[in-house]
């Protein structure tokens, strides 16, 4: 009896310890998270991320402090933006676009990066490999390079059997363009198209050059995908719609908006999963152990009421193949 008595201010005292440790730990580190966006943060894409972010417990303000760049459009602006995140020491930088995402692998080989929305991060040298990215830099691909200039005008030429002349629509800043669009002659070619490319590196040359196509006789347009093309989603498809020519795109939000096809990864789908990279090297995981993911799904969706408008029928078989259809 004695022995336990005298055991009982021992264990008082180890508790009070304990007691007034914790007291004085500090609250859990909030993460601090840089956003380099392009053309714009304010999307779609980056709300589901943000919403799938928060289901994993990261919540702005509370768990999460994110500082966002948004270059509104002005492309150029990205190396600046990327050195003024950089400057601020976040704990992980998050990318949207392939601009964005080499302005902040360019700025930075210390801070960890997860990117999306770049077509092939191995081709463009932002990564090693898929397996083992090596670096500081990981996340989600939109592309896996399974010949997508030739799937997108066969998608074209199954809508337009008689078309022979396609204008198609690049940003020759974008170094995904650069490595896709070699594919696209010999494939056109194949297929029994003419090309005529223009060159558009800022947004609002696309009217001009929508119109400079209309007038040297295009019957539809392909319009790679790139920042510039796709936000908002409408604007594009409206300029295609005014100058009465069938529209293909990467992006469903290109035949949501108006656009007759669109062709590609679901993007708020690979947004989600970018946030799971997010949290993973939050928690300690490094970028270069991280492998890259590709898409492993794509979407067609088709916007019926633009074919109407223009007098096009969509072949059966094709609409057969739609996960989307817009009516």
């Amino acid at each position: 009896m004695r022995r336990f008595a005298a055991t009982v201010p021992v264990l008082l005292v180890v508790l009070l310890v304990f007691a007034s440790a914790a007291a004085t730990q500090p609250a859990p580190k909030v993460a601090r998270v840089g956003m380099l966006c392009a053309p714009l943060c304010d999307t779609s894409y980056n709300n589901s991320f943000l919403d799938e972010l928060r289901r994993l417990g990261w919540v702005e303000g509370t768990t999460i402090v994110i500082e966002r760049k948004d270059p509104d459009y002005r492309l150029d602006q990205l190396p600046a933006l990327a050195a003024d995140l950089v400057r601020s020491k976040p704990n992980l930088i998050i990318t949207f676009t392939p601009q964005s995402a080499r302005a902040a692998k360019d700025a930075t080989s210390g801070i960890p990066i997860v990117m999306l929305f770049v077509g092939d991060p191995v081709s463009v040298g932002l990564a090693s490999s898929l397996a083992h990215p090596g670096g500081n830099l990981t996340g989600v691909a939109s592309m896996d390079r399974s010949d997508f200039g030739g799937k997108f005008l066969g998608i074209l030429r199954e809508v337009l059997p008689q078309a022979k002349r396609v204008a198609v629509f690049i940003n020759p800043s974008s170094e995904s363009h650069r490595l896709v669009f070699p594919e696209t002659p010999a494939a056109a070619a194949k297929l029994g198209f003419q090309i005529d490319v223009f060159e558009v590196r800022e947004a609002g040359e696309m009217a001009g050059a929508i119109a400079a196509a209309k007038a040297r006789g295009a019957e539809a347009l392909d319009i790679f995908s790139d920042a510039i093309f796709a936000f908002p989603p409408n604007r594009v498809p409206d300029l295609a719609a005014q100058a009465g020519l069938p529209s293909i795109s990467y992006e469903p939000s290109f035949a949501q908006g108006g656009g007759l096809i669109s062709y590609g990864p679901d993007f708020p789908a690979l947004a989600r999963r970018g946030a799971h990279y997010v949290d993973r090297i939050l928690k300690g995981a490094k970028p270069a152990e991280l492998p890259i993911e590709q898409p492993t799904k794509y979407l067609l969706v088709i916007n019926l009421k633009t074919a109407k408008s223009l007098g096009i029928e969509i072949p059966a078989t094709l609409l057969a193949r739609a996960d989307e259809v817009i009516e």
